[in-house]
């Protein structure tokens, strides 16, 4: 039983993923609904078949779903909505019906049904994704599902996705992830759209032999930062309301020189119906009622101090001219996330279409959203409503176009959407002094905002990766395989790699204790023959956590892609462990040494003295290597079975019945039998709530 409060999300995923295949399975009218993730750097989302990541369309079916930075911690999620429309003039469909306006759309709030096709949805790696598994048992976040391996591609995961539209053009979507340390926290996109004619999955349905006019391709991003403080600081935060947006490169100012890229970026502004104290960064002084905070969670610890957005890398001047037009995207605005044209959407409803064709082409809305909430430009001391006004707050809103597309013609946009900000030692850090009142609220706030400065980092990273044609100097590879075994007096390490990698120069092992989203410390070099490590140094009754990297040599990298200097490692994401490791006693020599701790067990006991790192745990202890565990309440109701097969003298309990209940305070019998001999023995224990 080592299900997690943390794993329950990951469980979800994989239910999700299971569900959406089997349906997938049984019908092709289901297709659109697939979904992959992306995880292969400290950025993880999710994406969708249909081709746009609408709003509660995601595997867990939450507003705040996707764009989780950095992904090692739970509840990171900044992406709630997502959006894309195409949209062309004058145009004819296959029954000679004419529209002045023609729009198609998935997102925010329509699931592009009837209007998009799913054609192709397939993810490639660059190499197998490596298998971790922890006590025989797969460890992971999150689902990787794989379909291809292609040593030959730049990026280190592809997702390739073709969807045709009603419009006659066919889009390719190719979504990049670089594990590289220094450009692993954004994603690239790469929209390849044609007029092929084709105007459904099946490719029979085609439009005349037509020219496509005034075309843009318009995309909507909702932002909120960050699913961890929703519930501290309000619900309405989970749904952005108080997102403070933000340009550059629109021409509706002067920007400074080192900021000379087109970007549209968001972050938690002030809320103003919070008043306990200032709530950008998203300190956390007590736990929220919701799912991300915990009782333990009271330091203050900003908890939503990221800054996220997406830069555009480049978009062709016309369909035959491929050259980068730096006026594009042509329309940078800010639309209220609650607008009639947020919802019920329709490619035959024409006055609604000539709306929404005005949005996307309506061009560069000045002032900008942050420049219209704070006139001033003070975003350390902000007085102003994010909101406006409005009920849902706003969402940032691209437009490329107009760009007209004769039988065949494509025109390809590139953009990155990317996440950085405070590292989570220094959310902590910061959080503490200003719980304490050691710093101010505006000296806060200025830390705060150095995450603009990290996120316009990841946007340049990510223009000189493009800009190199994806060459930037890459890690060693990441260990093929790592198995965690919890011993007896040690817990082991075993590693396997894929080939004899050049650039390998060794393996470095990191632990964390108590939680998997704690810090990590070094704890051991390997060198590049080594297979195996022995970890002697663990307590009894502690939870450990491990990733593994592969260290590269300092020569193999060049410092293009604006990469530091110096060895390059794999990413921990390829090799972390998600479940515990503990260590475990031997077997029991007598059944009359079985005991079970803590008993009494009580929920307000302080972790890592009266109970043990995982909160609803128990652990049985001398218990034979090879035994049955069956749990009964008090009057005789059989509760829980508990297989215990790994040979040693330890099993724990999550206080879970087999009905997935958790259990009430209350007496509770344990009878234990060997499995080896058939002897039995009774053990009670009391549980306190």
């Amino acid at each position: 039983m080592k299900t997690r409060s943390y794993q329950m999300r990951a469980l979800r995923f994989l239910a999700a993923w299971c569900a959406l295949a089997l349906c997938a399975a049984a019908t092709d009218s289901f297709a659109q609904y697939q979904l992959k993730f992306m995880s292969a750097g400290s950025l993880h989302s999710w994406y969708s078949a249909i081709g746009c990541e609408i709003e509660v369309g995601g595997p867990v079916g939450t507003q705040q779903d996707g764009l989780q930075w950095p992904a090692i911690h739970p509840y990171q999620d900044a992406q709630a909505a997502k959006g894309m429309w195409i949209g062309a003039v004058n145009f004819t469909d296959e029954t000679g019906t004419n529209y002045p306006y023609k729009v198609v759309h998935v997102g925010p709030r329509v699931n592009g049904a009837n209007e998009f096709f799913p054609i192709e949805f397939k993810m490639v790696s660059r190499f197998a994704p490596p298998e971790v598994t922890v006590d025989g048992e797969a460890s992971f976040d999150k689902p990787v599902d794989n379909d291809e391996v292609d040593p030959t591609m730049k990026a280190d995961r592809m997702i390739i996705n073709v969807v045709n539209s009603g419009l006659g053009i066919t889009m390719t979507r190719k979504i990049m992830q670089f594990s590289q340390e220094f450009h692993d926290n954004y994603i690239v996109y790469e929209y390849t759209y044609t007029n092929t004619g084709n105007t459904d999955a099946d490719a029979d349905i085609e439009l005349p032999n037509t020219t496509l006019e005034g075309v843009y391709f318009y995309f909507q991003y909702r932002y909120s930062v960050c699913a961890n403080t929703r519930y501290v600081i309000g619900n309405a935060t989970g749904w952005g309301i108080n997102s403070m947006l933000d340009t550059r490169g629109d021409g509706v100012k002067v920007d400074p020189p080192n900021e000379n890229f087109r970007a549209q970026y968001a972050w938690h502004g002030r809320y103003p119906a919070f008043t306990a104290y200032d709530n950008i960064g998203g300190p956390i002084w007590a736990p929220g009622s919701g799912e991300g905070t915990t009782e333990a969670d009271t330091t203050g610890r900003l908890g939503a101090s990221q800054f996220v957005g997406v830069v555009t890398l480049h978009a062709d001047r016309s369909a035959t001219d491929k050259a980068d037009d730096p006026s594009q995207p042509s329309t940078t605005s800010y639309e209220g996330s609650d607008e009639p044209l947020q919802s019920n959407n329709s490619a035959f409803n024409l006055p609604k279409m000539a709306l929404e064709y005005e949005w996307m082409s309506k061009g560069h809305v000045s002032p900008r959203h942050a420049d219209k909430v704070e006139p001033s430009g003070n975003f350390i001391e902000p007085t102003g409503d994010p909101a406006l006004g409005t009920p849902g707050g706003f969402s940032n809103a691209n437009g490329y176009g107009p760009y007209t597309l004769r039988p065949g013609e494509s025109v390809r946009i590139v953009m990155a959407e990317g996440m950085s900000g405070l590292s989570r030692i220094m959310q902590e850090r910061i959080g503490q002094q200003y719980k304490r009142r050691q710093i101010t609220a505006r000296e806060k706030n200025i830390w705060v905002m150095t995450g603009r400065d990290s996120l316009f980092q990841t946007f340049r990273r990510a223009i000189a990766n493009f800009n190199s044609g994806y060459n930037i100097p890459r890690s060693p590879l990441p260990p093929k395989s790592l198995t965690v075994e919890s011993g007896g007096d040690r817990i082991n390490l075993l590693w396997d790699v894929y080939e004899n990698d050049p650039n390998l120069s060794g393996f470095e092992i990191y632990r964390a204790v108590g939680r998997r989203d704690s810090t990590y410390y070094l704890i051991h070099t390997a060198g590049p023959q080594d297979r195996s490590y022995s970890d002697t140094t663990p307590i009894r009754g502690r939870d450990y956590y491990y990733y593994l990297v592969a260290v590269g040599k300092p020569e193999q990298n060049d410092g293009s892609g604006l990469t530091p200097r110096g060895a390059l490692r794999s990413n921990r994401y390829y090799a972390q462990t998600y479940n515990e490791a503990n260590l475990k006693r031997q077997a029991g020599t007598s059944l009359s040494q079985i005991r079970v701790v803590p008993n009494p067990y009580h929920l307000s006991s302080t972790l890592g003295e009266l109970r043990f790192d995982q909160p609803n745990q128990i652990k049985f202890f001398d218990i034979p290597g090879q035994c049955t565990i069956k749990i009964f309440t008090e009057s005789g109701e059989l509760i829980q079975t508990l297989e215990h097969t790994d040979g040693s003298g330890d099993e724990e309990w999550n206080l879970i019945t087999s009905s997935n209940q958790v259990i009430v305070s209350g007496v509770y019998i344990a009878v234990v039998t060997n499995n080896d001999t058939g002897e039995s023995e009774i053990v009670k224990f009391v549980v306190i709530r």
